[in-house]
Formats: C-alpha cells, structure tokens, sequence
C-alpha cells in the first residue's frame, strides 16, 4: 500500500483543515444545527444484554463533510479489505508472518475461522478444548473441588506475568469487582522489583495460594525470575512437603519448560502464536479473570466482545463506531498536530482502562515504518494517558482546559452504579461532573463573561478559557458489567486496528521492546563483575559503577578477595556495629550478632571466610551455610519487625548457592 500522504483523499482532508478545521468553533456548530447530536451520535445495541452504548461524537472539531473525506481516505486505505483478511486468518502481522486471529478466542456465535486452512475453534487444542478447560479447572477451584495439598481450599490466587499477562486481567478483575468471588484474595506480580513480590507473599498461606504463570514461551525473564522466587517460597514455607502440581498452573505454549519447572502438563492452558500478548485477555491468559468472576460471567465478557466484532466486521464505514473513532485519532495525530489521546473514565473500577489501553494503542502504532520499508511521512501512534474522574480534574485537567496542547479527550459513564449509596447521591454528583467537563471543554469562558462577573482587569485574562477543545462521550446505559466492558475494551481494539490501517504500518509487533531487554541481560551478568564496566557510554558506565558502590551492604571497599576476618574477627559480644557494617544497629531491638555474621557472610557471596565473634563462633563458611544461617534466622520472630531492612538487602544481593532469597 502507499503511504497515507500519497492517497488522494489526503491532500483534500489537508485542505478541509486549512478552510474549514483550523477555523472551525464547536459552540456556533451547535448554535447553528439544532440536530448536530443526532447527526454524529451512535449508538451500539449490545445484544446479549440489550444494553445500549451511546458514542456521542457531536462534540469533536468535524463536520458531515469531515466524516465523508475520512471515510473515504480510509477506503482508498484498504480497511475494509485489511480488516476482512484479520477475520480471514490471513498473516496480517507480516513482519512476523503470523495471523492476527484473537477475535477467534471470543467467537462465540460459531464463525468458520480458520488458520492455513485449520480449524481453530474444533481442532483438538483449539479455541473450545482450552475453553472448556478453563472452566472445568475454574469451577473446581471455585467450589473447593480442588485443593491444596492439605486438603485446603485455594482462596489466594496470585497471577505472575508481564505485559499483556498482567495488564489484562489486572484491568478487568478491578473492572468486575463488583462480580468477584468474596472469599478470594487476587494479586497480579509482574515488576521485577522484588517488593512486587514479597508484598504478594507476606500475608499469604502456601497452603491455600495458588500460582498461575504467565508466559506464552516461559522464557519471559521477569516472569520466570518470579515464578522461581516464587516456588522456592513454597517449598521453604512447606518445608519441601507441599505438592507443586496442586499449587502451580501455567498458561503457557512450552510444554517442555513447563513440565521441568514443576508444572502438570494437565495444568497448562495453552494459546496460539497468533494470540498478541497486548490482546490476550480473552484467552487462556484470562484465567484469573474467570476464577474471580466465574465462568459465565467470563462467558458474558466473551459475548460483548463478539458483539462489537461483529459490529466492526459488518457495519459500513460510515456508520461504523470503532472505525469513526479511529478516523478522529488519524484527523486530530496528522492535521491538528495533537500529540496525545486522554482516555477519562468517571468510574472508580475503570481506574486500570486508561493503563491497559495504553499498550493496546502505543504498542500497536508506536512504528515509524511503514508496509514497504519506508519510514512514515506523518505522525503515527498518539500518546495515551488517563486517570478516573473526577481524580484526574483535580490533578491534570487544568492543562486539557487551559494549556498550549491539543488533547483529544474520551469520557466514559454508566448510567448505573453498581454501589448506589446515599440515595444515589455519589452516581448524580459523578455524573454531573462527565457532563459539567465535556461541556465547558466545548464553551469555555470569554473575558467579557469574567468580567462580567466582577473579576479585576489583571486577572481575567487568566480565567479565561479558549474553549473549542473536542471530547468523546460514551454513555453506557445501564451497568458497566461483563458483557458491557468486553464490548468497550474492543470498541479501542478496532479503534487502534483503523488508525494501523490508515498509516499502513504494523499494528502487531513489537520490536521496540526488545533492544533494552538484549542490553539489560548483558548488563545484569556486569553487575556481578569487579571492577569497572567496558563498553559503555561513559553516562551508562559510570551510573552502573556508582550502583555498584551504592547498593553494597558493605560500608568499606570490599574487593570480593578480602577475607571475611577483615572484617568480621575480634568484634565484641556486645551490641556495637560491627566494623564497616552500615549501622543497622540503630533499630530497636539491634541486630543480634549472629544476624549480623549471616549478613556479613550472605552480603559477599563470592567470597570465603570464617566470622567470629568473640566465643560466640558462627562456624559458617562460604555463601551457601550463609544463606543457611540466613534462613533459619529468618524465622525467628524478632526478625520480623527488621522486615523492610532485611528486604532491601536480600533484593540486591545474592547468595545461597547465587540465587536470590526472598522472605
């Protein structure tokens, strides 16, 4: 395909913008067209729940002429033929030559799909068998079929996963709170930062915690580091009598990882290469969605997303939701020169949607290299931010109503709230602000209606607001609930599949991400090395060498040759810091000795070494008996309240035979 700027369409949208765009005032629009809102509202019947969903697209900076051209450049785009060929099976992602077949997980209504002439619902494996294996094993653990080890039911399940294995589910099970099981207790670790992980684990019992490990190769390095802390915390914690196979499933395709972790190959939940990580939730990799909210309620978010595919698949361009969104992120991205897209819900379970369509959007058409090879002639990928509301008017909306930028803004409201408390005050108050803000985005205030409010001379240029700043409405009419939410989250999926369409570039790699993981696992192995890095930029080199000195528990310069005696011999049995030793004494109670011997010995884990004190003799040498004498230490009660000391020293450092422990 040629690029957008060749197609004829597009220089007649440039001079719409010039003639019509950059002059353009929404407030006479609607003063001068009384049907202006029926005109661009949509409205997307969800049928499963007959539940209405409203795209109020009045308020944006565009006429019926504007909407014509767009549509138009689209079709020159080849969108209806691109989006055909993805509902097809066709290798779409042609850098990867691979389909883009994930509306096939949530088909429910019975499509033929098929990849290279496969059926992907039927085959064995396929879209159904994993399906129904998901919910087998979710009704198990729901009902307390399944069990742990002792016999106990699992009520804490803590998913481990990056990316798309975590922004997913994290989303939706905050969305479908409301739906959650009551006796459940949900955490998503996917930081590396070893907190991610041990506030997971602090207040959680091996005997009822249940693992799901995410990661479709399971080579994933934050993952598996995780997954790893986490089954050595298990079988410390179980004193190596609790059963992996009962405690751990993966939702992985590598069967031969898998099982040499630990793991039944009959708890995988696999997932095809044609399955993004950024569009995964609808698979195997929403498992803990469907534990949390139960499996026909996981049906139902299945449903509203086949629902709006169907709408995208089906409806002309015209008339089409998720395509005029996308058309209206292309007009303001490469005519307006706007930068950014703000995703607003006025819903405190939405609070993770702006998070999760952020890689939806920027992972997608973060590209500047188009079909052919070429880089782009114009502005790809906007940048997408946002908060819930009416947090977010009291943190960055004086920027969106009185700022230099263009910031196109969508907001989102259900007319329901699922907790009506107060008479229904909190929903009213909520919903007064969703239409207070679209508003006075679109008026804003001139200078003689400030002044005409008394305001002295010298301030009423700072109340003044332009005004003329273009909004989305989306007004879900009832309860924003399983069936509501699939249908939203995919209403953004086609909207970014519209604007990857039009820029001709690829919507389904991600290239970008793997540079700084290449460079970051070289750099991990020279953070173990003495002496200083090579081959580094001398900003890069020198900021590791400084977090080499500085992350050391060690106060002295302590070569990994030195003798542990240096530093640890003849030091008294009463309760001074030992010598070089940051002063962890100053806690209450201090550090016992044989503590601070375990730490001296587990802080040099390369080195070797005797620590006395005085007759009290630890006669541990070496890491490994450090990190045993750490262990065993760390059961002890008192150890407890030094917690947040011992963690930010565990987290660097390594020992027991060089791996990392985590309490």
């Amino acid at each position: 395909m040629p690029q957008a700027t060749s197609l004829p369409t597009w220089a007649a949208l440039d001079e719409h913008y010039k003639t019509v765009g950059k002059t353009f005032v929404l407030k006479e629009a609607f003063a001068s067209d009384p049907q202006r809102f029926a005109k661009f509202t949509k409205t997307f019947r969800n049928s499963p729940t007959g539940t209405d969903i409203l795209f109020d697209f009045s308020k944006n900076l565009i006429t019926e002429d504007t909407i014509d051209l767009l549509v138009k450049l689209a079709e020159e785009a080849g969108l209806e033929k691109k989006r055909d060929a993805m509902f097809a099976g066709e290798k779409i992602n042609f850098t990867e030559n691979r389909a883009v077949y994930h509306a096939a997980l949530r088909n429910v209504s019975g499509w033929d799909m098929k990849v290279d002439g496969q059926d992907v619902m039927n085959a064995k494996g396929g879209v159904n068998d994993v399906l129904q294996h998901m919910k087998e094993f979710t009704e198990q653990v729901r009902s307390g079929e399944w069990k742990g080890f002792t016999g106990k039911k699992l009520t804490t399940i803590i998913n481990i996963g990056i990316g798309g294995s975590d922004l997913g589910p994290v989303m939706v099970t905050e969305a479908l709170k409301h739906y959650g099981a009551k006796d459940q207790t949900l955490h998503f670790v996917s930081n590396i930062d070893g907190t991610h992980l041990a506030e997971a684990l602090a207040g959680s019992d091996p005997q009822t915690t249940l693992f799901l490990i995410a990661s479709k190769t399971f080579t994933t390095a934050e993952t598996t580091t995780n997954a790893n802390s986490a089954k050595k915390w298990f079988l410390e914690k179980t004193g190596g009598k609790g059963e992996i196979a009962k405690h751990f499933v993966a939702l992985s395709t590598n069967e031969a990882e898998v099982t040499q972790f630990g793991i039944d190959s009959k708890n995988m939940f696999g997932f095809e290469s044609w399955v993004g990580g950024r569009y995964s939730v609808w698979s195997a990799i929403g498992l803990s969605v469907a534990l949390y909210i139960g499996f026909d309620n996981f049906h139902k978010f299945l449903s509203g997303a086949h629902e709006m595919d169907k709408h995208f698949r089906e409806t002309p361009l015209k008339d089409n939701i998720p395509v005029l969104g996308g058309l209206l992120s292309v007009w303001y991205s490469d005519f307006y020169a706007a930068q950014t897209h703000l995703v607003a819900p006025f819903d405190q379970y939405l609070h993770r949607f702006p998070a999760y369509l952020q890689q939806l959007s920027m992972e997608s058409n973060g590209k500047t290299i188009t079909s052919d090879g070429s880089p782009a002639k114009y502005t790809t990928g906007p940048i997408l931010f946002g908060e819930p509301c009416t947090n977010a008017q009291h943190s960055f909306f004086q920027l969106v109503h009185q700022g230099t930028k263009l910031i196109p803004t969508d907001f989102i409201l259900a007319a329901k709230s699922h907790n009506p408390i107060a008479d229904n005050m909190h929903q009213k108050m909520l919903a007064s602000n969703y239409f207070a803000q679209a508003e006075a985005l679109m008026i804003g205030k001139t200078a003689d209606q400030v002044k005409s409010e008394g305001t002295p001379d010298e301030l009423v240029p700072h109340k003044v607001f332009l005004g003329n700043r273009p909004t989305t409405s989306i007004l879900v009419g009832g309860h924003i609930g399983p069936t509501e939410l699939g249908a939203l989250i995919v209403y953004y999926e086609h909207l970014t599949f519209t604007e990857g369409a039009i820029w001709d570039i690829n919507s389904f790699d991600q290239w970008g991400v793997e540079l700084g993981k290449v460079l970051a696992k070289k750099i991990l192995k020279e953070l173990d090395e003495p002496g200083e890095c090579q081959g580094h930029d001398s900003s890069t080199g020198s900021l590791i060498g400084a977090f080499k000195k500085y992350a050391t528990v060690i106060g002295i310069d302590s070569d990994r040759d030195e003798s542990f005696s240096k530093i640890c011999v003849g030091a008294s049995l009463d309760l001074e810091p030992v010598a070089g030793l940051v002063e962890y004494d100053n806690v209450n109670p201090p550090m016992p000795k044989r503590l601070l011997c375990a730490v001296e010995m587990a802080s040099h884990s390369g080195a070797f070494g005797t620590c006395v004190y005085g007759s009290d003799d630890c006669g541990r040498t070496g890491p490994t008996s450090a990190g045993q004498e750490f262990s065993g230490i760390l059961e002890k009660s008192y150890l407890r309240r030094h917690r947040s000391i011992l963690l930010s020293m565990i987290e660097i450092l390594s020992f027991c035979d060089g791996e990392t422990f985590i309490d």
